[in-house]
């Protein structure tokens, strides 16, 4: 059974053969999420839960640039209180956590750019296909100056380890194909885009094929095990970044195209 593709033009999803797919399509601005992409996400992943005929899901975006580049900035134009900078990291938290507790398998085909919030919708994901052009990274201490959720913090752990997590946020840096691959952050590597999409397909039908209510059981034990800080524990820490003179200074220069200069106040 297939069904048309739905949500806005931002934001594509369809499904085909019990396999949905769902494209984040903003090759403009190299595919970063709008506040409004990131609910429709989290609703798509209700619906699956509750379509057993769904085996399946394939996250990708449009275009051979980016996966994700993570939230649009213009989005944090309106931050004015310390509540705003909460509710953020809460819609994050609650979204992602959609996505990672999803019934059904979920494969992220990887090409291009893969960057903060987008590689922490690719860390929830099962299985991480990338290209050869393939760069993941989370470069907020170079570009923005906030921080990660805690539940990005704690999956990032989880995929590779505290020193490493350190290592790539400290740096700034985007890890290419190779490095992603030896990491954990990919689970495969393939030649283009072309051959990733057909990678995608076939991953998709493959696990598709198998026992559901094995990979259901299998997902959600993994999903308990990984120990997950919980927004209490998280509150000061996401109130010193977004409430910080260098978030402002980041965003502003980010925006304008200008190196920041950071304070560290």
């Amino acid at each position: 059974m297939n069904a048309p593709a739905t949500a806005t033009e931002d934001l594509i999803y369809s499904v085909e053969d019990g396999i949905a797919r769902l494209t984040f399509n903003r090759p403009q601005a190299r595919n970063a999420l709008t506040f409004a992409m990131y609910e429709q996400m989290a609703a798509i992943c209700e619906t699956i839960n509750n379509d057993r005929s769904i085996k399946a899901m394939i996250l990708t975006g449009a275009g051979d640039k980016a996966f994700a580049s993570g939230t649009d900035i213009s989005q944090f134009r309106a931050f004015k209180t310390a509540q705003d900078a909460l509710d953020y990291e809460a819609r994050i938290d609650r979204v992602l956590g959609a996505l990672e507790a999803c019934r059904v398998p979920t494969i992220a085909a990887i090409a291009g750019a893969c960057t903060g919030g987008g590689a922490g919708i690719a860390a929830c994901c099962d299985i991480r296909i990338g290209t050869a052009s393939t760069r993941m990274g989370f470069p907020i201490a170079r570009t923005l100056g906030n921080c990660l959720s805690m539940s990005n913090i704690s999956r990032l752990v989880s995929l590779v380890g505290p020193a490493r997590t350190k290592d790539l946020i400290f740096k700034a840096r985007l890890v290419e194909a190779p490095e992603a691959l030896e990491l954990g952050l990919l689970n495969e590597v393939v030649p283009d885009v072309a051959t990733l999409q057909r990678r995608a397909d076939e991953t998709a039908k493959l696990v598709a094929s198998h026992a559901p209510i094995t990979l259901e059981v299998t997902k959600e034990a993994v999903r308990r095990i990984r120990r997950t800080l919980s927004r209490d524990e998280g509150e000061d820490l996401i109130l010193r970044a977004y409430m910080s003179e260098d978030f402002r200074e980041g965003m502003d220069a980010f925006l304008n195209k200008r190196t920041p200069n950071w304070k560290g106040k």
